[in-house]
């Protein structure tokens, strides 16, 4: 079988740690190269919500996730190849460190062949970050990496040491100065949805690109070298899926509170035959005309005032649920399911009562990881990450299972044509039992009650 091979300049942008400054170097270089007229695909490895909205206003781009695990390989690699037959640049953001992970952004740069630059806040240290930038660069020997961005440089002094440190086959492609105009606004989950500050975006990514052009090292702001993408010649188009939601609608909450909607998520909705529609749990007053309900992820706690005093809502979603109907509630969704909900100031707010049980908020300590959502119509791919807890709900009907660790993931609960768990899904790792779910079973459902 012939092997289809598309060409694209491309760069992964990895780190020792969270925390350095990845994102907001991939928002300028994103920037940068859109104002270039350069089409800029970007993508962001592990479970984010967050980042790729910063992203996609940054690049004008849709953005989305490369997991090996959560999505396979077949996957990312189609994900890539599919990126460089119209992109005139590939930009890849890692996650936590470089080595972090199982697997790593540097399996998952390895396994496809594209070159890593290491992006290290040096603040404090000058030659030493030259020796941590060697020693990750030649730890593997399956991993390129062609240089180093320096961030939060003190002084070109400070630039200078750890440019004359580095060794020659690891140059300094950009040393960035400490500039508090480019720091990306921050709330206790991570960064801030962009649609909510989209004009401080603006101006943050304007100040960036300036930043990146006041560099002494200008290597960082020609295109790359190209990188070879192969297509998988796997089977992985919408008409390999089974059709299962053909001529169903499914309505999707999406506003303040409810946001964290993978774009593969809705890809894999259209592929399964479904039709999708938004609403606002905290504006609207009814739902649109659905077969199925998705409550995802977000921030209800700082609009549980605003969730508990929509009364017509909270009724239509409330009937919903009593007509057996396919619902998937994630994490956020599933507080607004629940009782309850007590915000980060301790105050309790009516939520809908579709769930039994109560959530809470816990301040900065939460849960965070990948799993397997160990689902009754299937196994689905899966992370959760919360700070909030629950509690005197009913008894799961599952567990995820963790990626690394024997103890059970968190509880999955079933009620009616309910689904709820503190997981987010990642639904292509399997299409087929995401369409099960939002056909929902109020049969089945009711005796698992």
């Amino acid at each position: 079988m012939t092997t289809s091979v598309a060409y694209c300049p491309a760069l992964f942008l990895t780190a020792p740690a969270s925390n350095q400054g990845k994102t907001t170097i991939t928002a300028a270089l994103a920037r940068y190269f859109t104002l270039q007229g350069k089409r800029v695909r970007v993508f962001k490895t592990g479970p984010d919500y967050l980042d790729p909205q910063i992203l996609a206003q940054a690049s004008q781009q849709p953005v989305e996730q490369l997991d090996i695990w959560m999505a396979g390989e077949d996957y990312c690699q189609d994900k890539l190849y599919q990126a460089a037959l119209e992109a005139d640049l590939i930009l890849v953001e890692g996650a936590m460190g470089m080595f972090d992970g199982e697997p790593s952004s540097a399996d998952l740069a390895a396994r496809f062949g594209l070159p890593m630059v290491i992006v290290m806040d040096v603040k404090g240290m000058a030659q030493t970050a030259a020796a941590l930038a060697t020693g990750l660069a030649h730890f593997r020997q399956d991993v390129s990496v062609v240089g180093l961005i320096a961030n939060r440089c003190g002084s070109e002094r400070h630039a200078q040491l750890i440019r004359d440190a580095l060794p020659s086959d690891l140059p300094l492609l950009a040393s960035l100065k400490r500039d508090e105009e480019v720091s990306l606004p921050e709330r206790h989950l991570g960064l801030v949805q962009a649609h909510e500050v989209s004009h401080e975006l603006e101006e943050k990514f304007q100040a960036a690109v300036a930043w990146l052009e006041s560099s002494e090292d200008k290597a960082l702001l020609s295109l790359p070298k190209a990188v070879a993408f192969s297509s998988s010649n796997k089977k992985t188009s919408s008409h390999s899926i089974p059709q299962s939601l053909q001529g169903k609608t499914i309505a999707i909450a999406k506003d303040e509170a409810f946001s964290f909607i993978y774009d593969a998520n809705l890809v894999t909705l259209s592929s399964l035959g479904a039709n999708y529609v938004f609403f606002s749990p905290l504006r609207d007053q009814d739902l649109p005309a659905a077969d199925a309900l998705w409550l995802p992820g977000g921030y209800p706690e700082l609009h549980a005032q605003g969730l508990a005093e929509n009364h017509a809502m909270k009724a239509a979603i409330q009937d919903f649920y009593q007509s057996g109907k396919g619902i998937l509630a994630e994490c956020g969704g599933m507080l607004y399911s629940l009782e309850s909900l007590t915000d980060l100031e301790e105050k309790t707010h009516p939520m809908l009562g579709i769930l039994t049980g109560q959530g809470a908020m816990r301040g900065k300590r939460g849960c965070q990881g990948m799993q397997t959502a160990v689902l009754p119509q299937g196994e689905v791919r899966a992370h959760a990450h919360h700070r909030s807890r629950s509690a005197n709900t009913p008894t799961p009907v599952a567990h995820g299972r963790r990626q690394r660790h024997p103890a059970p993931g968190e509880a999955i609960y079933q009620s009616r044509g309910l689904i709820a768990s503190y997981l987010h899904l990642f639904f292509p790792s399997n299409p087929e039992a995401i369409g099960q779910v939002f056909l929902g079973n109020s049969a089945s459902m009711d005796e698992a009650c």
